[in-house]
């Protein structure tokens, strides 16, 4: 029973204050800030009436109301702690949610490691090239089956509570970029078959960009986008989708120009834009990205791995603001003389900074 927990959160959601946190991120979003950091707070904690539960990732893989717990559970969180992250929930079930709908067979760890599941590669061709063929699969099956159904109880609830209907955001589940999905279906061989197959690689990101089409589609009819924002991780963004590039530390910029940006443009023109997340090295392909249509953010982990100034000069000095920064990075490049231009968002001390833990 959950009820308990909701009636919590429903009754420490401070209106007034979600309203200002949000005009806030609005301000900052629309480029209105004009401080050097961009670091949201709530102006006072609010701790829980009731002892809220520690759910495990794989308790809610496997019941809705388990998921629906852990997910609100952060927002009592952030209520409790006074930061300044919006109050969001998503259907959470990993990074395989569009494999899971090609018959991969899923790996999920014990409940010791608490860490979501992904899935074992295919490592065929053979297959992969009927996948190509069969064109986009049933979506209302596996994770991706369990990931809608998820969505219409969020929806159920936000329909009952009216605080949490208004001020808890429902944000899109993790659908990866089609380049990440090809990379989870195919493996490690897939470097080697964009030089030896790249007919075949396209076809399969053709396919995986038009089911990721279809399945945010049917997601939109459950949950439809906010009007020009979105809230994603707690934190806002401008335009509706914020895809993930994680494959593309290891390709060239010619290579990110032939397999990637073509497709995230397809998506990001059928959603009105978003937002783009990488891991690792990105300075070498960050121009082309940012030069896509509709690039309104851009989410990036470890600057440690980065020419930051590569980075500032395509984002920051473009009007592209960078969100979830690691504190420490931004505060070097003040020191250093740096004009962020209003454009760098970081959480206060504390605050959740490895944008991997997020995902």
């Amino acid at each position: 029973m959950i009820e308990k927990y909701l009636d919590d959160l429903e009754a420490r959601i401070d209106p007034g204050t979600e309203d200002r946190l949000l005009a806030e991120w609005t301000d900052f979003t629309e480029g209105r800030f004009t401080g050097d950091l961009f670091c949201p707070q709530r102006p006072h904690a609010s701790p829980p009436t009731v002892e809220w539960p520690a759910v495990r990732v794989n308790e809610a893989i496997a019941d809705f109301d388990r998921m629906a717990l852990q997910q609100f559970c952060m927002c009592s969180a952030s209520i409790e702690s006074g930061n300044g992250q919006l109050l969001c929930v998503r259907s959470n079930y990993g990074t395989s949610i569009l494999p899971s709908l090609f018959d991969v067979k899923l790996f999920v760890l014990d409940d010791e490691a608490d860490t979501l599941p992904t899935s074992w590669p295919i490592a065929d061709v053979d297959r992969l090239r009927g996948l190509v063929e069969a064109g986009v699969p049933d979506l209302h099956q596996s994770l991706a089956g369990k990931t809608l159904e998820m969505a219409a109880r969020f929806e159920d609830i936000r329909r009952t509570y009216p605080k949490i209907g208004k001020y808890v955001h429902h944000y899109h589940p993790d659908l990866q970029g089609p380049m990440d999905i090809c990379e989870v279906l195919w493996g490690s061989g897939l470097f080697l078959e964009l030089v030896d197959q790249p007919d075949l690689v396209h076809g399969l990101l053709d396919l995986l960009t038009e089911t990721y089409t279809r399945f945010l589609r049917a997601w939109l009819e459950l949950a439809p986008f906010e009007n020009g924002h979105a809230a994603h991780w707690g934190m806002q963004h401008k335009g509706h989708i914020m895809l993930r590039d994680d494959s593309a530390m290891n390709l060239s910029p010619a290579m990110f120009d032939a397999f990637i940006r073509p497709y995230d443009q397809r998506l990001l023109d059928a959603f009105g834009g978003g937002a783009v997340h990488f891991c690792g090295r990105g300075d070498h392909y960050i121009e082309s990205m940012c030069a896509m249509r509709g690039m309104h953010a851009i989410a990036m982990s470890q600057p440690e791995y980065n020419d930051m100034e590569t980075i500032y000069r395509h984002t920051v000095d473009r009007g592209i603001p960078l969100i979830g920064l690691q504190r420490s990075a931004a505060e070097a490049a003040l020191a250093a003389g740096r004009d962020l231009r209003g454009r760098v968002q970081c959480w206060e001390p504390g605050g959740r900074e490895k944008m991997g833990e997020l995902k």
